[in-house]
């Protein structure tokens, strides 16, 4: 199994084909798309069960992501044209504006290390990339096992933070557990604090 893309390494740019839901077409997608955040929710297969309760999860969030400048994209191995059947059968999919990004080749499961080799499936993961193409989080389930889609909003929100509010000179700027939008983060001197918190 090839190793995961390590936190904070930069990703070359992806080439991808997605289907875009709502308007019932295909197209070319770049990611991460410059100047942008995104997320990509690994899943592992269309017609399945746990992963169309993900796609509703994260479409109930999805204008807040894109209201802070993050491109959400659902990724799993099979074909565009099983991500289009899917998508148009499914009750809870129907319902879905997230791009859907095929991998039927595996290239981009196996890239950040999440494809399953036994199964040829991606695992059932999240990964965020800042507008750079960084990658700033990466986590991967038990397949059985749904994911937390307002978990997932709220890291994204958290390196958002962290990213617009730089640490002055002998400072770090830290989001606490549990921390949740509003609330403050740590402005820790890096000297003075220690042993403070």
């Amino acid at each position: 199994m090839e190793a995961a893309v390590p936190v904070e390494e930069k990703i070359e740019e992806i080439k991808a084909k997605a289907y875009f839901p709502k308007e019932d077409k295909i197209e070319s997608v770049d990611i991460p798309k410059k100047g942008r955040w995104t997320v990509l929710t690994f899943y592992p297969g269309d017609f399945t069960f746990v992963c169309a309760t993900d796609i509703e999860e994260f479409m109930k969030l999805y204008d807040e992501f894109k209201s802070n400048d993050a491109d959400v994209y659902a990724i799993s191995t099979d074909s565009i044209f099983s991500h289009k059947g899917w998508a148009q059968t499914s009750p809870r999919v129907q319902k879905s504006s997230i791009p859907m990004v095929e991998d039927f080749n595996k290239s981009i499961a196996r890239k950040f290390g999440l494809l399953n080799e036994s199964t040829g499936q991606a695992r059932r993961s999240v990964v965020i990339l800042d507008p750079e193409g960084n990658v700033q989080y990466i986590s991967a389930f038990n397949n059985n096992l749904g994911k937390d889609a307002e978990h997932v909003l709220n890291a994204f929100l958290g390196l958002k933070y962290l990213r617009d509010h730089p640490a002055k000179e002998g400072h770090m700027c830290a989001i606490p557990a549990n921390w949740r939008k509003g609330k403050e983060a740590l402005d820790i001197d890096v000297v003075k604090d220690i042993g403070k918190l």
